[in-house]
């Protein structure tokens, strides 16, 4: 040190500077894993509850989801043409388990994430009733639904108004959305005066946030099981891995349920 200085110098041995150097480059390289993103395909229902998820997991891990939300049928074929997505998150069972068993998903990897719920909903205030009856009473136009041949939601509309005894009565006023997502906004722009949505992108706040809907008792259909996968491009990735882990945390769950699903039974996301 020099007399009378603020300033001290350091010197460094050889393995000292070797070990600092060691340290600042083993630092980087943790920070280069932290921040490394991971491709997730969503299922159109589960859109919004995941965009929500993606930023509590870039907070909590330093990684980063880049979500694209779609059809789950439209993911199936993309993802076996090729598609680098990491992690699938399904508005099905069915699709994770047939992708497990054509070798582009990881086997042993796929797990329920949440339990949709169906809601029939208007816009309107007022418009559909706490029972659903306005279904039977048929002062309507238009009925919206996805398409029952690709989305869950679709597939339990129909199975619900089967139970009923309407599915033929209603058929001439169908109005068949791509997806979930198209389906919910045939509805909110008044095309379809109702329609049979998830009831995730009404629900806010432990309410239907805008219109009026009956929220459809599960007896009514097959239960809605939406499972996750690691694909095949997500094998070693740490941040794919990393997501996985998130989605089984109370964090997510916490978030899951204040969207409206119900939450799969910890068998079931082990």
């Amino acid at each position: 040190m020099i007399r009378g200085s603020p300033l001290a110098f350091i010197v460094f041995t050889p393995a000292s500077l070797a070990a600092t150097i060691c340290l600042i480059v083993t630092a980087l390289a943790g920070a280069s894993a932290r921040a490394d993103p991971v491709q997730v395909a969503v299922a159109a229902n589960f859109g919004a509850p995941m965009q929500r998820i993606a930023a509590d997991f870039e907070r909590a891990t330093g990684h980063k989801a880049l979500v694209s939300i779609g059809s789950t049928g439209k993911f199936y074929a993309q993802i076996r043409n090729g598609a680098p997505f990491e992690v699938l998150l399904s508005a099905d069972e069915a699709t994770p388990k047939r992708l497990e068993a054509e070798g582009a998903a990881v086997a042993g990897t796929r797990f329920a994430y949440a339990i949709g719920r169906l809601v029939l909903w208007s816009a309107r205030p007022g418009f559909v009733d706490a029972d659903g009856e306005v279904l039977r009473k048929g002062d309507f136009r238009h009925l919206a639904l996805a398409n029952p041949k690709t989305a869950p939601y679709g597939a339990a509309a129909m199975q619900v108004m089967e139970h009923l005894g309407l599915r033929e009565a209603l058929a001439p006023r169908f109005v068949q959305g791509e997806n979930i997502a198209q389906t919910q906004q045939f509805v909110a722009t008044g095309n379809a005066e109702l329609g049979f949505v998830a009831l995730a992108q009404v629900w806010r706040d432990g309410r239907i946030a805008e219109g009026s809907g009956w929220i459809v008792p599960p007896a009514l259909h097959a239960p809605i099981r939406q499972d996750a996968v690691l694909l095949d491009p997500g094998r070693d990735r740490p941040a794919a891995l990393a997501l996985m882990r998130y989605l089984r945390g109370d964090a997510a769950r916490a978030v899951i349920r204040g969207f409206g699903y119900a939450l799969p039974a910890a068998s079931d996301v082990q």
